[in-house]
């Protein structure tokens, strides 16, 4: 948000951004990418901000954000910016969470635009308010996460920067014997425009002992777009690293925000999200009220959108274990269509179609085998593509993919795409690439195989080899003409296909016979292009 937006909001008591996190290894931890329960559950945040610190008798609230499907809620403190929250009102408010099954996310806002905004508190200030309420919040690690500081720098420089005093809050939080898991959120008013947190999050991760700590956006005007959105969730799930959107809403004045794809884009990747706000904003923006006057049967427009629309919070969210919600035993589709393209004598690039599950896919594991032998994963990717590099020259891979959702389920494997690399004296300026489209107990498809120009000019005619398992036979063909000797194959173009220009493509398919149980399919696809 602006620099004016955040003062007028801080400053008439509006909610800002609602983080997510979970405890240390006692409690709410991170694993990889994802918040995991005590019992090593998967825990997906969906919920809401809570204006506690401006509005502390507005306690039914947490009923209500429970009532409309939450599994979270993120409560705005304050230790002397505003009327300081004591420890039995903390305790009071971590019990509430509790009494309605909802995790607790406790943030305290006092540091919101530190360095732009007048009255802003350090992040070493913040530390000093949780170390006083530490009696109240020890033993309660399985029930929530502490959000160090709200928005802790505005766009102003400041010294120490970002990276350097959350490394030191972190740090000074652990040495004071915090277990819970922790969340830091983004420099920038929340928004990362700069690229800071995205840039220097293992740097800070690496800082926590425990390493123990979730990264926290907030997407407003700054992710409007679909791109921008999957782009910045990219980069976490790349590194590795665990990611929550704090706080978002449907509008907002530096932009309107594509809520739309930040819903869809979370619940793909198994990342929480937790909307801005209930109820009692201010300063021009009390359209990110989701209900009106704190009453969960009043829903606004946005809060309708949020709550019960596609990919919101009644449809997605689980119930913490920790309350005696299930744990996700369903695993995600299977990943449909692999196919390669690009195909050089280093590398592949694969793609194919989105998983499906009823909590989140959260990524994709990439298997590769040589010609015969077992699939191993050599890499994950966080969308439905994935270059593999490193490839030896005029070699055979095989190639599978699954899905792996939030509770830590394997999908079914995909079908298998034969890919052999270029170079080594068998391109002969083309390659082909072999994509299983169906099998059998006793047979297969195999189409198309793509053959695909590689030189600078147009082959006129080409040729594929490849190799049967033993026990196969070849049952049908088309787009080539086909002959077999012994278990090696040869499709050779015809009439219509023979000639294809630089980067261009033709292909062909076969239907081959198998012995029942035998899972193995054709390898060491090579091509020779020249004259038909």
């Amino acid at each position: 948000m602006t620099t004016r937006l955040f003062a007028l909001l801080a400053l008439v008591g509006a909610v800002l951004l609602v983080p997510q996190s979970a405890a240390a290894a006692v409690g709410l931890r991170v694993s990889g990418t994802r918040v995991l329960e005590a019992n090593g559950s998967a825990f997906v945040m969906r919920g809401t901000s809570h204006a506690h610190t401006w509005y502390p008798s507005e306690t039914s609230s947490f009923a209500g954000v429970k009532s409309l499907g939450a599994n979270t809620v993120r409560v705005v403190l304050s230790g002397g910016r505003w009327t300081a929250n004591s420890a039995s009102d903390v305790a009071n408010v971590v019990s509430l969470c509790k009494q309605n099954r909802l995790i607790c996310v406790l943030e305290n806002h006092d540091t919101t635009g530190y360095g732009e905004q007048s009255g802003a508190y350090t992040l070493d200030q913040a530390v000093t308010y949780w170390i006083g309420l530490q009696s109240v919040l020890t033993g309660q690690e399985n029930h929530m996460v502490i959000n160090i500081g709200n928005e802790p720098v505005g766009n102003n420089a400041v010294t120490p920067g970002w990276t350097q005093a959350t490394s030191a809050a972190i740090t000074r939080m652990r040495g004071a014997g915090f277990q819970h898991l922790l969340m830091v959120d983004a420099p920038n008013w929340g928004q990362d425009w700069q690229g800071v947190m995205r840039d220097n999050a293992s740097t800070v991760f690496n800082a926590d002992p425990q390493k123990n700590t979730v990264f926290s956006i907030h997407m407003y005007g700054v992710y409007d777009t679909a791109a921008e959105i999957s782009a910045y969730l990219d980069a976490f799930q790349t590194a590795g690293l665990p990611l929550v959107i704090g706080e978002f809403g449907h509008l907002h004045s530096d932009g309107d925000p594509d809520e739309d794809t930040i819903m869809a884009q979370a619940q793909s990747r198994g990342i929480g999200y937790l909307g801005w706000s209930w109820s009692g904003n201010g300063g021009g923006v009390e359209y990110l009220d989701q209900v009106t006057s704190f009453n969960a049967a009043n829903l606004t427009s946005w809060g309708q959108r949020l709550f019960n629309g596609a990919n919101g919070i009644r449809a997605t969210a689980r119930e913490a274990t920790i309350y005696g919600g299930s744990s996700d035993t369903t695993p995600p589709s299977a990943p449909g269509g692999l196919a390669a393209s690009g195909v050089t004598a280093s590398g592949v690039g694969l793609s194919w179609s989105a998983s499906s599950d009823d909590v989140g896919v959260v990524g994709y594991d990439v298997l590769r085998a040589g010609a015969s032998g077992a699939f191993a994963v050599v890499g994950s990717s966080g969308s439905t593509s994935f270059g593999d590099a490193g490839l030896s020259a005029n070699t055979t891979y095989r190639y599978q993919v699954r899905a792996r959702d939030a509770a830590g389920n394997v999908s079914a494997v995909s079908n298998t795409v034969t890919v052999t690399t270029t170079g080594g004296g068998g391109g002969g300026g083309c390659t082909a690439v072999a994509t299983v489209q169906s099998r059998w107990g006793n047979g297969y498809v195999v189409q198309p195989v793509t053959v695909t120009n590689t030189g600078g000019s147009a082959i006129n005619g080409w040729t594929v080899t490849f190799t049967l398992p033993a026990g196969h036979t070849i049952t049908g063909s088309w787009n080539a003409a086909v002959s077999v000797s012994g278990q090696t194959v040869t499709a050779r173009n015809l009439s219509y296909n023979g000639t294809i220009a630089p980067n261009a493509t033709a292909g062909f398919g076969f239907q081959a016979a198998r012995p029942g149980g035998d899972t193995s399919v054709p390898s060491g696809y090579t091509c020779q292009g020249g004259t038909s």
